[in-house]
């Protein structure tokens, strides 16, 4: 990785702690506030207000020293206390190019608030020598975390469910589980397959079997249940005994076998429309926490992935009905896995992208919003957010209150135009409001100075403004982590060069060279053109609300 000592800058000041007011297209304000006069800017700079709290949620924290990737994020919501959970992305530039994953461990974080997350560092290990049947020491894929009572102590404990290479399966993926006395660990595997690869026969691939989810629950009679569901393009589901760590023999006929019905079989497939993987359970719960309705299955769908829900009456036997596309494929990451929780009386949305620098499909980062659901049940559609749940987002515009926006497009379904460079962005490129967010965070070049800025795309995380050499600026990627790019995507920001009440940003990569409006477009000059070269940033309002 061309990451050099930037990572470690990045890591201290991008994403600091969490403490700015939340973003609201309601927002009384008007304009960003800006600050001066604080010792870290020179004469003629104003230092803007930097948006923190927002999205990826971890990896940038001060906790961690240095950017860290982590990838298929998984929740327990434990009391008071939320822990994440994701496989830690570690692929260098070389694997990236290969399209190879490398993650050898799972690791956590935690929060009380949403706002504020503790790193728990490594939680479990998937090595050969820490797990028998492991085929190798870099396969963490996809897991969730329970908690439920050991029924022979009755303590708590803590059931990590997992997926990796199984050399006992004839080399193909299985289901694990590791037990811990702690949400934070150390787990330890329990010695075997929790559902080898070789038992879901036929296949589609030697990795139809990853991508644990669980739920529990008791239902109406005052019976627990234990489901556990799996699959990639083929989903799967079963139940466990009490103890959580074996599939519970539903036909009764003293052995674990595969099939269409519980009649037939003990571990099920179900026909889901559009399901590729990363399946997660979910029901609502009402005021005084029961649950009720039907059964949300969260998956991922196509290629690149899609984010998708269907439902059900019974998560065993039920059939299940199409719900809807939640979230189009993201514009930094081929894959997609969701986590869906409820948190102090709402419902959230974590998922993971490549928008951290140097991040893709294979260096992703977990990121989180609200869900909500309609009246009838069905949910809303889910954009992708660079604010999060408390980040700020700007508006830019020009003298004449002209917004500066990016060019409408959909992110790709296939690998061709990744990583994005070429955006246009300028002043009439999109009649999409959503196309004119901005969220301004502190400048990647050098994050303790207050008047450098890095502005990045509100529905397009991971973008940013981009001077190129030859002058023109285009929302692109961070795709390499160098210092270079770095700049390119950094301003400085000092009074207005045709209003002193206005912003001119000026390119750190091109010293002298100021972002500049021509054509409709955005590109750099001299600033020549004093009023073109002016902006005005304030907190975002849709037009409704102006």
């Amino acid at each position: 990785m061309k990451t050099g000592n930037r990572l470690t800058s990045i890591a201290v000041g991008v994403l600091l702690a969490f403490s700015l007011t939340a973003c609201s297209s309601g927002d009384a304000d008007s304009s960003l506030v800006l600050k001066s006069g604080n010792g870290n800017t020179g004469e003629g700079e104003v230092a803007l207000e930097k948006s923190t709290g927002g999205n990826p949620i971890v990896g940038n924290s001060i906790t961690m020293p240095e950017i860290t990737y982590g990838a298929d994020p998984s929740v327990l919501v434990d009391g008071d206390t939320v822990y994440l959970y994701m496989g830690h992305d570690e692929a260098t530039d070389e694997q990236v190019d290969r399209k190879i994953y490398q993650i050898k461990e799972y690791i956590c974080f935690s929060t009380k608030d949403l706002k504020t997350w503790k790193s728990e560092g490594t939680v479990f290990k998937v090595s050969t020598e820490d797990v028998e049947w492991a085929q190798d020491s870099s396969s963490s894929w996809a897991s969730q975390v329970a908690k439920h009572k050991d029924p022979k102590t009755g303590k708590d404990k803590y059931y990590l469910y997992f997926c990796s290479w199984d050399r006992t399966s004839l080399g193909k993926q299985s289901i694990g589980a590791a037990v811990a006395d702690s949400p934070t660990g150390p787990f330890q595997d329990i010695g075997e397959p929790l559902v080898p690869g070789t038992l879901t026969e036929p296949q589609n691939s030697n990795w139809d079997d990853i991508d644990p989810t669980i739920w529990i629950e008791t239902d109406e009679s005052g019976e627990e249940h234990r489901y556990l569901g799996w699959g990639n393009s083929r989903n799967y589901v079963c139940e466990l005994e009490e103890d959580m760590i074996s599939v519970k023999d539903l036909n009764g006929d003293g052995k674990i076998t595969y099939g269409t019905s519980p009649e037939q079989g003990d571990v099920l497939l179900r026909e889901v429309n559009n399901f590729t993987e990363a399946p997660w359970f979910y029901r609502r719960q009402d005021e005084n926490g029961k649950y009720y309705g039907k059964y949300y299955l969260f998956y991922a769908s196509g290629w690149h992935e899609k984010m998708a829900y269907s439902t059900t009456e019974h998560l065993l036997t039920g059939e299940y009905t199409f719900g809807n596309t939640l979230m189009p494929p993201t514009a930094t990451s081929n894959t997609n896995h969701m986590a869906v929780f409820d948190f102090k009386g709402k419902t959230y949305f974590v998922y993971h992208n490549g928008s951290l620098p140097g991040g893709n499909g294979y260096r992703r980062s977990a990121c989180i919003t609200e869900l909500h659901f309609k009246e009838d049940g069905s949910i809303e559609t889910i954009p992708e957010t660079a604010a999060g749940l408390y980040g700020t987002i700007a508006a830019i515009e020009t003298k004449d209150e002209v917004r500066l926006s990016h060019a409408n497009f959909v992110n790709a379904s296939g690998d061709g135009p990744y990583p994005y460079s070429k955006i246009k962005v300028g002043t009439d490129l999109s009649k999409q409001e959503q196309d004119a967010q901005w969220v301004l965070v502190a400048g990647k070049a050098d994050v303790k100075k207050d008047a450098y800025v890095s502005i990045q795309s509100e529905n397009k995380p991971g973008l940013y403004l981009t001077a190129n050499e030859d002058n023109t600026v285009t929302l692109a990627q961070d795709a390499d982590a160098a210092e270079e790019t770095a700049k390119k995507q950094t301003f400085r920001t000092i009074e207005g060069l045709g209003d002193r009440d206005g912003i001119s940003f000026e390119s750190v990569s091109e010293p002298s060279m100021y972002l500049t409006i021509k054509d409709e477009l955005l590109c750099l000059t001299d600033g020549e053109s004093k009023e073109e070269a002016t902006f005005f940033v304030k907190k975002f309002k849709s037009r409704k609300e102006q």
